[in-house]
């Protein structure tokens, strides 16, 4: 098949029970659904064998998390793109179709995502991804449609091809030449921002990450960890710091890095001042965790710098996006979207 749709499972049968209807009627002539579990201990493998005889299971001999799951289960699958697809995530029609056609127009696209909407409010964005990531000059992420909190209605503001940084692993359309290329994931993220660093990996070699808003899929979200716990405040801000300090070009890297250690202590303060206190000792263990494992990290760099012929630039936001946010009461893209506060 040319498109292989690879939905990773962790004791999510409800969810397959769930969405999964959807992806199977759904599905495109040329395209195949496997579900890749990762050591679940519910009945999820004996649920797909009885109802889904059709549906291609890989079974992972650990959890690894969302990074590993996906490098080990695509070992085995041969196909030219990967949909990496969340179990709690519903489809539409026509959904593989138009985000096929877009990256097939331009080889260097390496990566793409749909339209990502919420599935409990349809009528607008959802936080993993909205319409496409970006992300700013002190490396924290953000989305068309999803600036921190703030969710937009989607009124068809955001109805345009673009390029973007990142592409969601909510629902990831990837050449599989590209991810075999760069290793696919950094396992060492576990979970949350290993997209956003396989698509700055991508980026650095020199391809294109795309938005396609004539694909909608909506998603659950926080399937797997709660958007507020400790453990994904822990995971998001230590990933961050790999993240910036694997992938930034050498340019004003220390400058930038040093501003983001001030930029962490912040948040913690604001934690402290809400009283979130699991939130703070979730950013300290973190930043431990980040100097212990340094020096790997740093070995990481220094291979990409080996082979990175040059650094990306393109839908890099200028500012900060923190400033624009919290001083400014910019609360939506648009309010930010300027020709010249994007490099090219």
């Amino acid at each position: 098949m040319k498109v292989a749709v690879v939905i990773l499972n962790w004791n999510g049968k409800h969810f397959l029970e769930k969405f999964l209807p959807s992806v199977v009627a759904c599905n495109s002539s040329d395209s195949e659904i496997i579900v890749a579990d990762n050591n679940s201990s519910d009945d999820s493998v004996s649920f797909l064998k009885e109802n889904y005889p059709n549906v291609k299971i890989i079974i992972n001999s650990a959890n690894g998390g969302f990074a590993k799951g996906y490098n080990d289960a695509l070992q085995h699958v041969d196909s030219e793109y990967y949909v990496l697809l969340n179990s709690d995530v519903e489809v539409t029609p026509g959904w593989i179709d138009s985000v096929i056609r877009l990256m097939d127009s331009e080889k260097n696209i390496a990566a793409c995502q749909p339209k990502i909407k919420s599935y409990q409010d349809k009528d607008s964005f959802e936080y993993a991804g909205a319409a496409g990531g970006f992300i700013d000059k002190y490396g924290y992420p953000f989305c068309r449609g999803r600036m921190f909190d703030h969710l937009e209605k989607d009124t068809g503001q955001y109805n345009d091809v673009r390029e973007i940084f990142w592409a969601t692993g909510a629902c990831m359309f990837i050449r599989a030449e590209c991810f075999h290329r760069i290793n696919g994931f950094d396992a060492d993220f576990f979970a949350h921002m290993e997209e956003i660093d396989l698509c700055w990996r991508l980026k650095n070699f020199g391809h294109k990450i795309m938005y396609c808003p004539d694909s909608t899929v909506y998603h659950v979200g926080g399937g797997t960890l709660n958007k507020i716990s400790p453990k994904k405040t822990y995971l998001n801000f230590r990933n961050n710091l790999m993240l910036i300090y694997k992938n930034h070009p050498p340019q004003y890297f220390f400058i930038k890095f040093f501003w983001r250690m001030i930029l962490d202590g912040i948040a913690g303060m604001k934690f402290l001042l809400s009283g979130e206190f699991g939130h703070i000792i979730a950013i300290i263990k973190a930043h431990f965790n980040f100097y212990n494992s340094h020096s790997s990290t740093r070995a990481k760099r220094n291979a990409l710098k080996k082979e990175i012929k040059y650094y990306t630039t393109s839908a890099v936001y200028l500012h900060s996006v923190i400033a624009d946010f919290y001083l400014r009461g910019k609360k939506t893209f648009s309010e930010i979207d300027k020709p010249e506060r994007f490099l090219k």
